[in-house]
């Protein structure tokens, strides 16, 4: 369990440093934002408590506001995105077939459910971010735009970092 939590810590400020120092400069015209940060949230053990789970995402998304100078607006889409997890798994995932303790990564569950996890969460992430930050419909093609190619980003970046470290499934 002690190294379960120091991997997730050190996941945590992984993801957060290259978020704050890489991402935020990186994009394509303000078109598409990556935003790698959520894979920490998306990682997290499967038996993790609702309470714990929107206490970290509220956490991370704090932190990564206070670099982008954002009020909340992250916090609010990390808790959003909390609350979409646990839907999306209490859908599609049999918790009985796994350990309270396991993360859902690629190796631990088929490719195909952890990419549609990633896919349909992102999308779900980047829907709130970016319609919090426009908050009008005045340009809703262009907000709309703006969440479909910065999900293409966010998914295709999470599936490198997750190819990165992948590992054969132990059964």
């Amino acid at each position: 369990m002690a190294k379960l939590l120091l991997y997730n810590i050190i996941r945590f400020v992984a993801l957060v440093v290259l978020q704050v120092f890489l991402f935020k400069n990186v994009g394509y015209y303000n078109l598409a934002t990556p935003f790698p940060y959520i894979l920490f949230i998306l990682l997290l053990p499967v038996g993790i408590g609702n309470f714990t789970l929107y206490a970290i995402a509220f956490a991370t998304g704090l932190v990564v506001d206070a670099f982008y100078d954002t009020p909340g607006i992250n916090a609010a889409a990390a808790v959003a995105l909390a609350w979409g997890r646990i839907i999306f798994m209490r859908i599609t995932l049999q918790t009985d077939n796994y350990e309270s303790y396991m993360t859902p990564a690629w190796g631990t569950v088929p490719f195909r459910w952890f990419f549609l996890y990633v896919l349909v969460l992102s999308l779900f992430h980047h829907g709130v971010l970016f319609l919090l930050e426009t908050f009008t419909f005045h340009q809703f093609h262009y907000t709309l735009i703006r969440i479909l190619l910065s999900c293409i980003f966010t998914v295709i970046i999470i599936l490198l970092f997750s190819l990165l470290f992948y590992r054969k499934k132990q059964r």
